[in-house]
């Protein structure tokens, strides 16, 4: 009886597959009839060539174009040209453009709804669109190896973000180059999303992320954003092996991100390389700042945090933490490397024979009148810094690395950043958006 039902079933799934065609589809073909017709399972083989046609993909299709990308969906500027309603539909080398251009009303190049699960959104060019992804609510989707390029005659505020993530548990972007839209990434109200191996330029923030737990962000390349990578209001997250370079504001922002790892990531020149305000209970370790105005800049709590291994190098203020409480940067005998210390190591264990102290009296004045630097090498100045090294007592709290390390941290990341470094310094000069005439427009 057991093998007479397994057979059954291997017979119908026979069947299912079987009769699943490849329909070839031309310009001049009615599209969203020949969807109409088709079965599930079916795939549609769209010639080269202009569609002037919106689509509802409710059955589980797959609808691809040429390699190429030759096969265009324009829409009319109104809604969206893609939308997926179906779980299991594949969206294949195609280029989508044309949606239109309401924010609040959800258009997009490519939609995504809560029951399109498991939906694939693969190499295609998604090109001048509100919103170019729009994932609202379906598990486990994936939008991967695509091109996005938002409308970069609309003032920022007015552009939608090139993906956007909202409550899609398991869901991921993966290997997406970003372009021309507000934010490249933005995830909200989501859980368990991936978002690797992207590369974001033109944008405001690279990745916009709140409420989003238990979630990755790895890998990604931001070049000559405002923010590359802003991390707010999550938990359990992990943010791995990211690059930022020349970003305006911050590399890396936490904002009431707690539980969570921040590893091996690579910042090279912004006003901060990382701004936590009010994150603990968080793992900050073998991350590389360097050539930004102020390396770290903590502000309300920092409670828990392990901070090891990370390397400062030639930022202006290694530091900012203004508290009276002492901080500790060591853990299990193990500091971070500073540029500017000049300890010695005199039995050649790797540390520094004493300890670093990156803040004191001195940064304290700097940071409330930033003309005061012109005075740092003045008598007066080196006679507090050496007093402040003799009597501990009069340090008016902050940070102290017991353990500083006598050279620079090497992370996994910075084999690829030291090759590409070159190109990605000069894609931000040649593509970076003059935020300073619109970023709050």
């Amino acid at each position: 009886m057991l093998h007479g039902f397994a057979a059954a079933l291997f017979s119908a799934i026979g069947f299912q597959t079987a009769f699943a065609a490849v329909i070839t589809v031309s310009p001049s073909d009615n599209l969203n009839e020949i969807i109409s017709q088709a079965q599930a399972g079916d795939t549609l083989k769209l010639a080269s060539g202009v569609y002037k046609t919106k689509i509802v993909i409710d059955k589980p299709l797959t609808v691809e174009g040429p390699a190429d990308r030759s096969a265009v969906i324009e829409g009319d500027r109104t809604g969206r040209t893609v939308s997926v309603t179906a779980p299991d539909s594949v969206v294949r080398n195609l280029t989508v453009r044309g949606s239109g251009m309401d924010l609040a009303g959800m258009d997009a190049g490519i939609y995504l709804e809560e029951t399109a699960a498991n939906a694939l959104v693969e190499k295609n060019d998604i090109l001048d669109n509100s919103v170019g992804v729009y994932l609202h609510g379906p598990k486990d989707a994936m939008v991967r190896d695509n091109k996005i390029v938002g409308n970069a005659e609309l003032r920022v505020n007015e552009r939608g973000n090139g993906v956007t993530v909202w409550n899609a548990p398991g869901s991921q972007v993966v290997g997406n180059d970003i372009s021309k839209g507000r934010d490249g990434i933005f995830s909200n109200a989501s859980t368990f999303n991936i978002y690797k191996g992207n590369r974001f330029h033109d944008v405001r923030f690279a990745v916009h992320y709140m409420y989003t737990n238990d979630s990755e962000v790895v890998d990604n390349i931001s070049v000559g954003n405002n923010i590359a990578y802003a991390m707010m209001f999550s938990d359990r997250i992990k943010v791995r092996g990211n690059i930022a370079v020349m970003s305006r504001d911050q590399g890396i922002m936490l904002n009431y991100v707690n539980q969570s790892e921040v590893r091996d990531n690579v910042i090279y020149h912004a006003d901060k390389c990382l701004f936590a305000y009010n994150a603990n209970n968080n793992k900050i370790l073998g991350n590389h700042f360097e050539q930004c105005k102020i390396g770290i800049h903590f502000t309300a709590a920092i409670v828990g945090t392990e901070l090891t291994d990370n390397s400062f190098i030639n930022n202006e203020s290694q530091v900012k933490y203004v508290s009276t409480r002492f901080l500790d940067w060591s853990e299990d005998g193990r500091g971070n490397y500073w540029s500017d210390n000049s300890a010695f190591d005199l039995d050649g264990d790797g540390f520094g024979d004493s300890a670093y102290r990156p803040n004191g009296i001195t940064d304290q004045i700097i940071w409330r009148a930033p003309v005061a630097r012109l005075l740092m090498n003045s008598p007066a100045v080196s006679i507090v810094k050496w007093a402040q090294s003799q009597f501990p007592a009069i340090m008016p709290g902050g940070v102290v690395d017991s353990k500083p390390l006598m050279r620079p941290h090497q992370n996994p990341t910075m084999p690829f950043y030291l090759k590409n470094k070159t190109a990605m310094l000069e894609a931000a000069k040649q593509t970076k958006s003059a935020w300073a005439g619109q970023a709050n427009e």
